[in-house]
């Protein structure tokens, strides 16, 4: 029993940098790059999570935004990792704190296809 409850007790990081009790471990982010500027591509996702849940939380400084999405929290972070190349990092934990690799997935295709449809 203790071990098992070494192995489903602990904590993991978000992508905006905070640490919070979960399971630890699991596969929970998809990572992207687009050839766009960071301003370009945050809009994308914001919108993105706005079609899908609540947007919860934005931070126009570190370029970061939460949303609620179907009992799960998504958060989404943004930043220039070349001139004119974006970096966009896309995390989805369930209610429960367990990953939610499906859905952080789709949330990223789905900034993917919204950036083909900007301008």
């Amino acid at each position: 029993m203790l071990c098992l409850l070494a192995l489903t007790a602990g904590c993991y990081s978000t992508v905006e940098g905070r640490t919070k009790v979960g399971i630890p471990f699991v596969r929970d982010k998809i990572v992207s790059r687009y050839e766009r500027p960071v301003s370009q591509v945050f809009k994308a996702a914001k919108e993105v999570l706005a079609f899908n849940g609540t947007l919860v939380g934005e931070n126009t400084i570190a370029n970061t935004l939460t949303a609620k999405v179907d009992n799960s929290t998504v958060w989404v972070k943004v930043e220039e990792v070349e001139p004119g190349v974006t970096q966009v990092a896309t995390q989805a934990r369930t209610k429960g704190s367990g990953g939610d690799i499906t859905l952080a997935s789709e949330i990223d295709k789905q900034i993917a296809l919204r950036l083909t449809t900007m301008e």
